[in-house]
Order: C-alpha cells, then sequence, then structure tokens
C-alpha cells in the first residue's frame, strides 16, 4: 500500500485538503506565525547551548558552608537551674 512513499498527487490532495479546511487568508498567518515560531525556538536553543558551553568552561569555586554570623542572644556562664 504504501510501497512508494509520497508521490506528487499525495502532496497535491494534503494541499488542497489544507486550503479547504483553514481558508486562503488565514494560511500566511499560519506560515508567518509558525516562522516566528521557528526563530524563537533556534534563538533559545542557541542561548541554552552558549550557556552549557560557558558554564562548562568556567571552573566553579566549591561553596562553602554560610558562617554563622555573631547574634545578640545572650549567654549565662550558669547552667540552667534543674527542678528536683
Amino acid at each position: 500500500m504504501l510501497r512508494n512513499g509520497l508521490e506528487p498527487w499525495h502532496l497535491l490532495v494534503v494541499a488542497i485538503v489544507v486550503i479547504l479546511l483553514f481558508g486562503s487568508k488565514k494560511l500566511p498567518e499560519a506560515a508567518r506565525g509558525l516562522g516566528k515560531s521557528m526563530r524563537i525556538l533556534k534563538s533559545e536553543a542557541k542561548a541554552m547551548k552558549e550557556e552549557s558551553n560557558l558554564a562548562e568552561s568556567v571552573p566553579t569555586e566549591p561553596t562553602t558552608a554560610h558562617t554563622v554570623a555573631e547574634s545578640p542572644v545572650a549567654t549565662s556562664a550558669e547552667p540552667p537551674a534543674t527542678a528536683h
């Protein structure tokens, strides 16, 4: 059945169905929207790739634990009283 793959008349039938479904006025708008989306996707993928390459090339310093800042908590020299 699909031995020969897509032949030119298959593509013609698909094009006619698309034109009938969407109308000839909507097709240029849809093509512009699709092109714009593809450009955005391409630029975002390129930015992610560059960011990934940048992160791999710059060595990061190991993070250290936060130092505890001196707090105004008063500590007494005497141990707490216990009840007997």
